[in-house]
């Protein structure tokens, strides 16, 4: 147990009991024991493997590499379509746990068994990102722009190709990039 990571098991929250039994769990798994992104983060050779954390519905096991693992029980969430190689496994009580305990272990040992195995996770190239029509006009006609964007590293470029082209409307999507140029202009990505 790491004393930097105590305080969030010690907070007051809804799932306080379920995060102090995963946290068990998982150090059972000899994971090292660190704090990132504010929660706890459990690592193998400093390579992270698999972290706690919480929504309002349910708490969770967050696998970086979830996208490798067997899932041999079906278990495995991808939180949302543009996320490529993490998974959840999700709960809502204690019981859950208990009753998945040698389950979650299973998963953390191939999880670990994984990063032994150096592998990696194939992810999309920016390129292979949708490019709204409307982003694509205002670089073409703006150069500086263009040079700019591309600059940007390709996780900032995702980010920004992602939120121009999630609105269904054109006028929205407009809006979106008109209100963005400063910030790609600035070398900034969408929440810098």
């Amino acid at each position: 147990m790491n004393p930097k990571v105590d305080f969030f098991f010690e907070k007051a929250s809804k799932w306080q009991e379920e995060y102090k039994l995963l946290r068990t769990i998982v150090l059972d798994c000899g994971l090292i024991e660190e704090l990132k992104w504010g929660v706890p983060c459990y690592t193998f050779q400093q390579t992270n493997v698999v972290l706690i954390h919480g929504f309002k519905d349910y708490c969770a096991l967050l696998f970086h590499k979830g996208a490798l693992l067997n899932d041999a029980e079906g278990i495995l969430i991808q939180q949302t379509e543009n996320v490529q190689a993490a998974r959840q496994i999700r709960f809502t009580s204690l019981e859950q746990i208990l009753e998945m305990k040698s389950i979650i272990k299973a998963y953390i040992f191939e999880a670990i068994e994984v990063e032994k195995a150096g592998l990696k996770v194939e992810l999309k190239k920016t390129t292979e990102f949708k490019m709204a029509d409307e982003f694509q006009a205002v670089l073409d006609e703006m150069t500086e722009l263009k040079t700019a964007f591309y600059a940007l590293t390709p996780g900032r470029q995702r980010a920004y190709l992602l939120h121009f082209s999630a609105p269904k409307q054109a006028k929205t999507r407009e809006a979106r990039v008109e209100k963005y140029i400063p910030k790609i202009l600035d070398g900034k990505g969408l929440e810098d």
